[in-house]
């Protein structure tokens, strides 16, 4: 079996490019964890590496484009690519986003060289123009052919010629395994082994010795006896529906009313699969053209009611007095509407949404009353506390629309040196009001630029006529931190907990202007 593997260079960066409705000539880069994923031609060209810290990365190349790490993203828009290569040959397998895998389709086209060409002509014309083709008798001589190859060209590599051919790679094409693959690369080196080729002449039984079962494994596919074997996928279903209006509606009540069924049917649909949408896109057309476009998360899943609801709100924030208009933001609306589209961008088994044992009566009572109270202020104006990384109380809240998910949170899993320990405040205030902090002396309490407390807490009060002096029996502290003194120039701040003869406890930060009542544990 002969293996054509197709690779879209940089796709990671390509996608969000993509996304973010800006040039594909930019030097851009995905980050993850601060660190470059993966860049660009352009980037590179200015000395952008992956693996690089963000701030190394700006320093090479200041105009640098940022993008955030998404796989969904990614996966989502490579999904065009592999129903392109699959209309030319069924079989396809998506490796990861940005490389797939099919059997070389050569007796279909004459010679393998001639279905190589009709594949990237095929994605060029789609508009992915950084594409290259590999053929070879294995899964990874054939990706390593595609990544030779030239853009917009292809690398066929002769039958019984892997072994040949990998000889002269540099072991470093080892790296896309990930960290196990770049620790072996580093070792490789120390070793004194540059190529493939010196990795292959090496006694099979030594090298799963040293290396272990990765090794071995690595040391068979140098020597292009890869025995790895990819899955074909099965076509997904075509999930979305539409409703067209003849002739168009410009009124949000009338489509409102009008995709109802639709909505139902939409729905069960998925059920008829044993799925369920929790991420649907919401199109809606005026002469062919898509004139508004959102995609709606939802914490659950979506049901026919509240899809309706998701119609109504996109359309009516673009709407005046009930008829629609023009918006240059998301939903707008520039004549009336003849079509309306429901894609799923996100499904999941059915079996993972299932019902409590005594059902889900009440929290579906609590979300149409909250979706009532929506539909009457406004989608966004209606939110719900999420919890998130950070250092103080109010960084790690966040506010998000009711009916949609978190996204973009801070990972709750990090270290965050200066985070005050538990446990969490109960009340953290919007606007901190001011306080003030004695010694036993008299004199105001302060905390130097390497952390030093100047005094103990003796006694302190609270702003705003919320507490007078009393004296402090007990205190912790301090948790210093320096956050944005790049972008806001308020300098070091430091914590303290402190209890006061009331037994109350609260939560006082200390910055250059002064203290200040951040939270309570009352």
């Amino acid at each position: 079996m002969r293996v054509m593997v197709v690779w879209c260079a940089d796709w990671s960066v390509v996608a969000a490019l993509d996304e973010a409705e800006t040039s594909p000539r930019s030097p851009a880069a995905v980050l993850s964890a601060n660190l470059v994923e993966v860049c660009n031609g352009p980037a590179r060209s200015q000395g952008v590496r992956r693996g690089q810290r963000r701030r190394d990365a700006q320093a090479r190349c200041p105009e640098l484009v940022l993008l955030p790490a998404n796989p969904d993203r990614d996966a989502r828009a490579f999904e065009p690519l592999l129903a392109i290569v699959e209309d030319l040959r069924p079989g396809v397998a998506a490796l990861r986003p940005g490389l797939l895998a099919v059997r070389a389709p050569g007796s279909w086209y004459g010679t393998e060289t001639e279905a190589a060409a009709t594949v990237c002509q095929a994605l060029v014309d789609s508009c992915v123009w950084d594409v290259r083709v590999g053929i070879a008798d294995d899964l990874f001589t054939a990706e390593q052919a595609a990544r030779t190859a030239e853009v917009q060209s292809w690398e066929v590599v002769p039958v019984g010629r892997s072994a040949a051919f990998l000889r002269g790679l540099p072991v470093h094409v080892l790296n896309g395994d990930g960290p196990q693959g770049r620790d072996l690369v580093s070792l490789l080196q120390r070793l004194g082994l540059g190529t493939l080729g010196d990795l292959a002449d090496l006694p099979g039984e030594a090298v799963e010795h040293r290396l272990g079962a990765y090794g071995a494994g690595v040391w068979r596919r140098a020597r292009g006896q890869d025995p790895a074997l990819f899955v074909a996928r099965t076509p997904p279903p075509e999930l979305d529906t539409a409703v067209t209006f003849e002739p168009p509606l410009d009124s949000v009540e009338a489509i409102t009313f009008s995709v109802r069924t639709t909505a139902e049917r939409f729905v069960s649909q998925l059920a008829h699969h044993q799925l369920v949408a929790t991420g649907v896109r919401v199109e809606a057309e005026s002469d062919g053209i898509v004139c508004s476009s959102r995609t709606w998360l939802h914490p659950r899943h979506f049901g026919a009611r509240d899809l309706v609801d998701r119609v109504h709100w996109q359309l009516q924030s673009s709407t005046v007095g009930g008829s629609l208009r023009a918006r240059k933001d998301v939903g707008s609306v520039r004549a009336p509407i003849d079509r309306v589209r429901f894609l799923p961008e996100v499904v999941e088994p059915a079996a993972a949404h299932g019902e409590a044992l005594w059902g889900a009566a009440s929290d579906e009572l609590v979300e149409r009353g909250v979706a009532r109270v929506q539909g009457m202020v406004g989608f966004d104006a209606v939110r719900r506390p999420v919890l998130q990384g950070g250092r103080s109380p109010s960084a790690r809240q966040a506010l998000v629309p009711w009916g949609e998910r978190a996204v973009d949170l801070r990972p709750t899993d990090r270290p965050w040196p200066g985070r005050v320990p538990g446990p969490a405040p109960v009340r953290v205030f919007a606007t901190p009001p001011a306080a003030e902090v004695l010694d036993e002396t008299g004199r105001h309490v302060g905390v130097t630029d390497r952390g030093v407390v100047t005094g103990e807490p003796w006694r302190f009060r609270l702003g705003s006529g919320m507490l007078p002096w009393q004296p402090v029996t007990a205190w912790a502290g301090p948790w210093p931190t320096d956050e944005g003194w790049w972008s806001s120039g308020t300098g070091p701040t430091a914590r303290f907990q402190v209890v006061g003869a009331d037994g109350r406890a609260w939560l006082l930060v200390c910055a250059p202007d002064g203290w200040s009542l951040e939270a309570g544990y009352d």
